[in-house]
């Protein structure tokens, strides 16, 4: 009867490098949704219209397609440790360059801290992500990654926390007055340039703050033995693998299915602060809406893990994909307050989305998953251009959020057709994994 019971999700001998690895998870969850809301807090300080502003998540998002490569050329050269720890670094460089951005009071500064920054976490991605999916029978695969992605929200939420009370809780950029409108904007160009050097030394401080933690994490990973694989599994050459895995359709499908998950996340979380404003919700209130997407997304995530030891992962992506279709129409065609609801429970049918994917896409890969596991973090990069698109529609007749109306509904309501769009070809690839690929 032993014979027949499940493999164990984690083997007892791999907890605890299962559970140090999975604290990653959270690290980089907190960076991703400290910097949403910063979409709306440089476009408000530095006076940018919203296709610019988008620059922060344009850039934020390249540094995963620009480094992955490079991560998983470490990664299969050396160890995973190294890839963590070069990740670490690379991490903590990036948020400790918000010290000069904010002397400088440079823009391009702080995209270029923000594109450094997101190369180390693409090193972390990249190593992270096959590291859990290795640690135990690839049967539990799937899962064990949906359980440690489940901790990802944990950070994000600290991440937004900081955000809410130390960022955006603190900006004078911010304040309004009795009827609405924004101080900032009728200040004289002096009494604007020293709201601007303070509103930026807001912003610098939890980036530095968090570098210097990075830089502590680094030490107690590099302190702690880590189990590798097997040594013989690293002569394999990257360009070879690469090759192998393009001949993979359940792979390649995975890989740009994985761009449109990603390109509406971002958009969703990113564009809630503009939603809300457009219905006299400003940036400090709209972080508890960004809050109870992200509570209900951490929900879910425990949950729909739950429902994976019943459900077929492929119909279960499917399934949130169709309901994330609905909600999304329910963003764009209901005003007000409930269409501000809708869009928050999307987030209850992402949940699963990212780690569903990246398992699906992986499954059956070997060694050849560390190369694949690139190219999976290199379609992240769908976060740095499809919110410059709907930044784009936003822009439709000025900066405003209302300025034109289309299909009977303010432009940033309609500019949710995008993450639709997105959500209508993860079902496609849940179908195709449910009904082709016939995956447990």
């Amino acid at each position: 009867m032993k014979n027949d019971q499940k493999p164990a999700v984690v083997p007892r001998e791999l907890l605890v490098p299962f559970l140090l690895i999975t604290s990653l998870f959270a690290l980089w969850g907190f960076a991703n949704d400290i910097t949403n809301p910063m979409v709306a807090a440089f476009k408000r300080i530095l006076e940018l219209n919203n296709t610019q502003a988008s620059w922060v998540q344009a850039a934020f998002y390249g540094g995963y397609f620009t480094m992955a490569l490079p991560a998983a050329y470490v990664v299969k050269k050396f160890s995973y440790k190294v890839g963590i720890l070069v990740g670490l670094g690379l991490y903590a460089v990036g948020a400790l360059m918000f010290y000069p951005a904010a002397a400088m009071e440079n823009y391009l500064f702080f995209l270029l801290a923000l594109y450094v920054l997101t190369f180390g976490l693409a090193f972390l991605e990249t190593t992270a992500n096959p590291y859990i999916l290795a640690m135990g029978d690839e049967e539990t695969a799937t899962l064990r990654l949906n359980l440690a992605q489940a901790f990802n929200p944990l950070g994000a939420l600290s991440g937004l926390f900081v955000a809410q009370f130390f960022i955006l809780g603190a900006l004078q950029s911010d304040d309004v007055a009795e009827d609405g409108s924004y101080i900032y904007n009728t200040l004289s160009e002096s009494a604007k340039a020293a709201v601007k050097t303070s509103d930026l030394m807001v912003i610098r401080n939890p980036y530095v703050g968090l570098g210097l933690f990075v830089i502590f994490m680094f030490v107690v990973i590099a302190l702690v033995k880590m189990p590798e694989g097997k040594k013989e599994n690293r002569v394999v050459g990257l360009g070879e693998s690469i090759k192998r895995i393009f001949k993979k359709e359940r792979f390649v499908g995975g890989m740009l299915t994985q761009m449109f998950y990603v390109g509406a996340q971002i958009m969703c979380w990113t564009y809630i602060y503009q939603y809300a404003e457009n219905i006299g919700i400003n940036n400090a209130d709209a972080v508890n809406y960004a809050y109870a997407a992200l509570v209900i997304f951490l929900l879910s995530r425990f949950l729909c893990t739950y429902l994976l030891k019943f459900i077929n992962s492929g119909k279960l992506l499917m399934i949130l994909s169709i309901m994330a279709i609905g909600f999304c129409a329910g963003t764009i065609f209901i005003q007000g307050e409930l269409g501000l609801y809708s869009l928050v429970m999307v987030s209850f049918c992402m949940s699963l989305m990212f780690p569903t994917i990246y398992g699906i896409a992986l499954t059956g890969l070997g060694d050849d998953a560390k190369s694949a596991s690139a190219f999976l973090v290199m379609a992240i990069v769908g976060g740095a251009f499809m919110p410059m698109l709907q930044g784009l529609i936003l822009d439709l007749g000025g900066s405003g959020y209302s300025d034109v109306v289309i299909l009977g509904v303010p432009e940033v309501n309609f500019s949710f057709i995008l993450p639709m769009l997105c959500f209508f070809v993860v079902a496609f690839y849940g179908y195709r994994a449910y009904k082709k690929y016939g995956l447990e």
